[in-house]
């Protein structure tokens, strides 16, 4: 699991999983340069990884190509390469079809989706030279659409089309693109999510969820084995594909759980 001589850009890396997955990385060998739209807390995140000799902490903003290509140069300058590519920027939005903020909705496109989207336009002419690999940290909420986050899932639908697409597409370039879909996860997304007035949840109160430090090593794994997709925890993957079969009684489920 040695990642010597490797280069990884993660965004969203001020916290959470976005964190989990540099330190991880950065742990393991790689040079890691951490992305966030806040500068102060994503150094302060590279302060807390260590490794300051092969970390770097800046602001980049998504959602402005701008950002995007200034962090692609800078990385270049500073190590020559880039190998791994981790989109991860993103927030939620809690609030019915019905009701959401159409403002709020496109903005988040805007990161989620659009922002991870003009990432991988950005480093894709970077890594045909010598090859690569793109991480989307996408959501279980990308297969099975959840009633009250129903604008999140979306990004995530959205974003599982795009990259396991892309993969196809840049197999013959030596890039591997791979889609990383976590359950409930421990982290402070929940918080830092828009809220709109209506923010019923489908969460089972029994269900305390995994840590970022998991999926991060359920990422380092999938992309050691060049994979198309991981589900993590792997209990989640049951739940897939009871979906895809039986959607009337996941739905029921759901539709009990949010007291409809």
């Amino acid at each position: 699991m040695d990642l010597s001589g490797k280069t990884a850009v993660v965004t969203g890396a001020s916290m959470g999983i976005g964190e989990a997955i540099a330190k991880l990385f950065a742990d393991r060998g790689a040079s890691v340069v951490m992305l966030s739209r806040d500068a102060g807390r994503v150094e302060a995140a590279r302060a807390r990884i260590g490794h300051g000799e092969r970390t770097l902490a800046m602001a980049c903003d998504v959602r402005h190509r701008e950002d995007i290509d200034r962090a692609i140069g800078l990385t270049l300058h500073h190590f020559q390469k880039i190998n791994i590519w981790v989109n991860n920027a993103g927030h939620g939005l809690l609030d019915s079809v019905a009701h959401m903020d159409m403002a709020a909705f496109r903005e988040m496109f805007d990161t989620n989706f659009f922002g991870a989207v003009a990432a991988m336009q950005a480093v894709i002419p970077v890594m045909e030279q010598e090859g690569g690999t793109i991480i989307n940290i996408s959501s279980v909420a990308g297969h099975i659409p959840l009633p009250f986050s129903a604008a999140y899932s979306a990004t995530k639908f959205a974003l599982n089309a795009i990259g396991k697409a892309a993969r196809i597409e840049l197999k013959k370039d030596g890039i591997n693109v791979l889609t990383v879909c976590p359950g409930y996860v421990r982290t402070q997304f929940s918080q830092n999510a828009v809220l709109g007035g209506e923010r019923r949840r489908v969460r089972p109160e029994s269900v305390r969820g995994i840590s970022a430090e998991h999926v991060a090593r359920a990422t380092l794994r999938g992309y050691l084995k060049q994979k198309r997709e991981v589900i993590v925890p792997w209990t989640m993957w049951a739940a897939v594909r009871i979906y895809e079969h039986f959607p009337g009684l996941v739905e029921w489920a759901m539709q009990r759980m949010a007291g409809g």
